[in-house]
């Protein structure tokens, strides 16, 4: 279990977090967005132990960072985004000397340095100097650290950086099993891999969170209404015209042409079903209809109406600033 209570940070007269809770429990992923300067690292490294709040506290797997620092950090494995690696060490000898840090029996170290080196993908490097390696590659071995030991706490602050498409996916996979035993909270600013890894999302911006829920949760609360996409051998302005003549439409966005056809967006009030009556405003005209699809809101949707909701609202008296 990774946990935030009410926790603020500030640096001389900004505050950087201001009253962050959340909570990560063992069997779930939770993705951790923002925009840049919103507190994602700052609350990371609060919850790593790397530095003390100004107020609230951080626990992992029960014990308070502030009360019980050394067996907090044993159960937790944290990798931040550019690791802290000794470039003259070979990949063993710094994940040797992890298990030594988190405390892993003398016997029982050269097992959990092999299985962290298998899961992060480094089984054929383990014996080079880290100097050596590739920027994805050291990120790898940033990730091996924080899994060397089996700690049932993750924090993850953009595992995927520096990695191709092929190593991404297999980071995402691995990310997903581990969601499987532990209690895993992983920062990114990749939206579509957080949405395909995370059981639950939070939302930080301007130092306090905006909103914890699942992907599709958040996706319809901030954008309640169906969307439909409609294709037809039309001109897209007299289309878009007569879509938005239909009953129970709010909005309508035209397309980029596809194949020559008219294509619109078509926004819906969401009361009842208005699929017949699109239909039929396009086939009573003599256009052919070749495509009538429903449109799902992305978490990149939700992400960007959340964020630019709250940069129009009027500033908290005592609120965190700008960053």
């Amino acid at each position: 279990m990774i946990e935030a209570r009410h926790l603020t940070k500030r640096f001389g007269g900004h505050a950087a977090i201001e009253n962050v809770s959340l909570r990560v429990d063992r069997g779930e992923v939770v993705g951790f967005l923002g925009p840049n300067g919103a507190g994602k690292t700052t609350t990371l490294r609060i919850l790593a132990g790397v530095f003390p709040p100004t107020s609230g506290c951080a626990l992992v797997d029960g014990f308070d960072l502030g009360l019980a620092p050394l067996a907090a950090r044993r159960r937790l494995g944290y990798a931040p985004e550019r690791p802290a690696l000794h470039l003259e060490m070979t990949v063993d000898a710094v994940l040797e000397f992890a298990a030594t840090l988190r405390d892993v029996a003398r016997g029982e170290r050269r097992r959990a340095v092999a299985t962290a080196a298998e899961q992060a993908g480094l089984a054929e490097v383990r014996r080079r100097r880290i100097g050596t390696l590739s920027k994805g590659y050291r990120q790898r071995v940033g990730l091996a650290v924080a899994l060397v030991g089996d700690p049932p706490a993750l924090l993850l602050d953009e595992p995927t950086a520096g990695l191709d498409p092929e190593q991404s996916a297999e980071a995402r996979a691995l990310i997903r099993g581990l969601g499987e035993r532990h209690a895993v909270l992983v920062s990114s600013h990749a939206l579509a891999e957080i949405e395909a890894m995370s059981d639950r999302v939070i939302i930080l911006h301007h130092g306090r969170v905006l909103a914890a829920e699942t992907p599709a949760q958040l996706a319809a609360r901030l954008r309640p209404a169906a969307c439909i996409e409609v294709e037809a051998a039309a001109p897209v302005a007299a289309l878009a015209a007569a879509l938005a003549a239909v009953p129970g439409v709010r909005a309508v966005e035209p397309l980029p042409p596809a194949n020559g056809h008219g294509c619109c967006r078509v926004e819906l009030d969401g009361e009842g079903d208005v699929r017949p009556a699109l239909a039929a405003a396009v086939t009573s005209r003599g256009w052919g209809l070749l495509a009538l699809t429903a449109v799902e809101t992305s978490l990149e949707d939700a992400f960007l109406a959340l964020v630019a909701r709250d940069a129009a609202a009027p500033p908290r008296a005592g609120g965190p600033g700008t960053p």
